[in-house]
This record gives C-alpha cells, structure tokens and sequence, in this order.
C-alpha cells in the first residue's frame, strides 16, 4: 500500500452533552466570557453614571442629565449666535449699503 492510497483520518466532533449545548460552549469558556463581558457593560454602564444599587434612580438621572445636555447645547448654540451676530449683521449690513450703489 502507498501513501496516496490511504485515507486521510477524519476527527470527529465530541459529543457535546445537553448543558453544554444549551450554554454554548463548555461551562468555563462561557463563565470567562460572560465575566468578563459584565466588566466591560459595567465600565460603559458606570461612565455615564449608573449605580447598581439603585437602577431605576440612575435611569432617571440619565435621561434628566441627556435633557439638560440637549437644553445646555441649545442655550450654548444661541450665546454663540448672538455674539457672532454682533459683529456679523453690521458687516453684513454696512457693505450692502456701501458696497452697491445703483447704476446710472
């Protein structure tokens, strides 16, 4: 028998027993995975200032702070206009008056 007549041998998956189907992986690859995902939402979660002690009371805080944040951007918007337009509407204006004078 040569070499080029032999089949090439075929692994076989294992067997995965039912709670490791249902986990999706074996039970320790899962846990660290799982760990160290709930450190990573944590981080982000904590970032924009959730407790975990009282959840719902840092849910409302959140959206208080994202609507003051939206009411701040506007009031920062407007003091930007306004003292732009100080300078800007009386350029603006100046050089329409001055700046064409009608054909004779």
């Amino acid at each position: 028998m040569s070499m080029d007549d032999r089949k090439p041998i075929e692994a076989k998956p294992p067997v995965a027993d039912g709670f490791s189907r249902f986990l999706g992986g074996s039970p320790v690859a899962v846990a660290l995975r799982l760990v160290l995902l709930s450190v990573l939402v944590g981080v982000v979660l904590a970032a924009i200032g959730f407790d975990p002690w009282n959840i719902l009371r840092s849910i409302r805080l959140l959206f208080e702070r994202i609507w003051d944040l939206g009411f701040d951007a506007v009031n920062w918007l407007w003091r930007y206009f306004l003292l732009g337009a100080v300078i800007v509407i009386p350029i603006w204006l100046l050089s329409r008056i001055f700046g064409s004078r009608p054909a004779r």
